[in-house]
């Protein structure tokens, strides 16, 4: 049963996609829509879908919310401290790659995670091993492992994990 809701949730998705791009309800656009979007379903039969593994109850779409505004908020931040930076003489940074521990057991939780640092300036995810993520920051703040993980992880897992589990 989960492999049918995976491929019904992965087909839907990319058809409303192909909706919003095309802007059309015209049966033939609708018609390679779908046809684009079994095919693609026939080759990711362990599903492809944001919402594989999501857990829909109430307080997981107010998190999902909630985790958006949290991203733009970062968002924000980062790039204006980057910005700080890169602005600055002296260029104050000190690159490196630290390792920070994830709770989330969800793939599709780890995958918006690793996705969300990455797209915050500053960072970048290397490696998802196990419980381990490996980061890429330009400004390393804390070298252990608990404080790289509350500064660069807990802040989006919190979210996630009422989303995912």
């Amino acid at each position: 049963m989960g492999r049918v809701r995976n491929s019904a949730e992965l087909f839907a998705t990319l058809l409303l996609f192909w909706i919003l791009l095309n802007g059309t309800l015209a049966p033939g656009t609708l018609a390679v829509g779908a046809a684009a979007a079994i095919a693609i379903v026939l080759f990711y039969t362990d599903g492809l879908s944001f919402l594989s593994h999501f857990q829909p109850v109430p307080r997981s779409f107010t998190a999902s919310i909630l985790f958006v505004f949290y991203f733009l908020r970062e968002l924000v931040r980062s790039n204006i401290a980057l910005a700080r930076i890169v602005l600055s003489p002296e260029l104050p940074i000190k690159p490196g790659i630290v390792k920070v521990r994830t709770k989330l057991k969800s793939p599709m939780g780890r995958l918006l995670l690793a996705n969300s640092i990455t797209l915050t300036p500053g960072t970048l995810s290397v490696e998802l091993t196990g419980e381990w993520l490996y980061v890429h920051w330009v400004t390393v703040d804390a070298t252990d492992n608990e404080g790289a993980t509350a500064k660069i992880v807990a802040g989006f897992e919190r979210y996630l994990e009422v989303m995912y589990g």
